[in-house]
């Protein structure tokens, strides 16, 4: 049986500075014993966007009073954590330098295993943390910088099923909230706009809607934004508010098709499970409630579990990378040597072939 353990997270991927305790007991039940989150938004918001030096240098700054604040809310010292977990990729690699190297000189310092996760990895696992999934299960996976639908076999053992051509779908909304002049985050700001808007003024594409593969594109509907706001520029509240909310249903259409083939291919592949099938949906766009609606309206008509992790455990948190520290260690997982190196691009299926988009460095991973 394996034992109880305990474990300090560290998360500085993009621009929040986390720290967590978490634990987790014999039968693999969690138990979150501080989360502790200092958000960056306000540095960056001038910006329209993430300035990844800026990022960094806040990391210095609040990442030491982080952990001391993550562990006296947990009212517990480093000698009493059995490992350091901490984000070492993908992500803006100034930050990932910061957590991952405050993470080894703790670890040196404590003399305590680490452990380097993959930011996707505790994504993926979190809803293990927060249900008490088992595998197999499906994880959609929507945030600033990645798109992506992966089958979890379990720890260490992901497949990717679907990947975002060119755009994720999280930069799509910043993007198009950038051009019609709204704040920074751009998610947040499409979907109140959205409320009051017309859904059906504006036919916006659907991209690779009705193709077998399930990957994603989102280029071409930002660029038919672009091209509407522009052809009836100055645009009023109201001309803004329809485009949101056409924008919106675009993307609920797009993900209807898209998650609704992959939900197909599960039950294909997996016609006998112990329990009812899964999608979880995690990211920070996993907050957005019309496609939350849509993805549950779609999980209920194919006979899936919808499960989105709470808000605070869907965007960056250092509980998520916790817990994938301690279901590594409980599966057995080696730690990591302290010579590991950060990774800005650190795909989850290491199999899977690059998808070329715009880009020269092919999909976004």
């Amino acid at each position: 049986m394996v034992p109880f353990l305990r474990i300090l997270g560290i998360e500085t991927s993009c621009d929040e500075t986390a720290a967590a305790v978490v634990e987790r007991d014999a039968e693999g039940h969690a138990n979150v014993l501080s989360d502790v989150v200092l958000s960056q938004l306000d540095e960056h918001s001038a910006y329209g966007g993430v300035v990844p030096e800026i990022a960094a240098r806040a990391h210095v700054e609040a990442l030491d009073e982080l952990i001391e604040e993550a562990l006296k809310r947990a009212n517990v010292s480093l000698a009493d954590v059995d490992a350091i977990a901490a984000t070492s990729g993908p992500g803006l690699i100034g930050g990932l330098l910061v957590g991952l190297m405050t993470g080894k000189a703790i670890a040196k310092a404590a003399g305590k295993p680490l452990y380097a996760v993959n930011h996707l990895e505790g994504h993926a696992l979190t809803a293990r943390l927060t249900d008490g999934l088992s595998f197999p299960y499906l994880v959609l996976l929507v945030s600033g910088g990645h798109t992506q639908l992966i089958l979890v076999r379990g720890v260490g053992q992901y497949q990717r099923w679907g990947t975002t051509i060119d755009d994720a779908l999280g930069e799509a909304f910043d993007k198009t909230a950038k051009l019609l002049g709204l704040p920074y985050p751009g998610g947040p700001a499409v979907e109140r706009m959205a409320r009051d808007g017309n859904a059906g003024r504006f036919d916006f594409p659907r991209p690779l809607v009705g193709e077998t593969r399930l990957d994603f594109s989102f280029s071409g509907l930002k660029t038919a934004v672009r091209q509407t706001a522009q052809e009836i520029a100055p645009l009023s509240d109201q001309d803004v508010a329809d485009i949101c909310a056409s924008f919106q249903r675009a993307i609920s259409r797009t993900l209807k098709d898209r998650i609704g083939r992959g939900l197909q291919r599960f039950k294909t592949e997996f016609p006998v499970i112990g329990e009812k099938p899964a999608l979880v949906v995690a990211g920070g766009v996993a907050a957005n409630l019309e496609l939350r609606g849509t993805l549950k309206a779609l999980c209920d008509k194919n006979g899936f579990r919808f499960i989105a992790p709470p808000l605070s455990l869907c965007t960056d948190n250092a509980v998520m990378i916790a817990w994938a520290g301690l279901e590594r260690m409980a599966t057995g997982v080696a730690p990591d040597t302290l010579d590991v190196q950060p990774r800005s691009r650190w795909p989850l299926d290491s199999k899977a072939e690059t998808l070329i988009g715009f880009g020269k460095r092919g999909a976004k991973a």
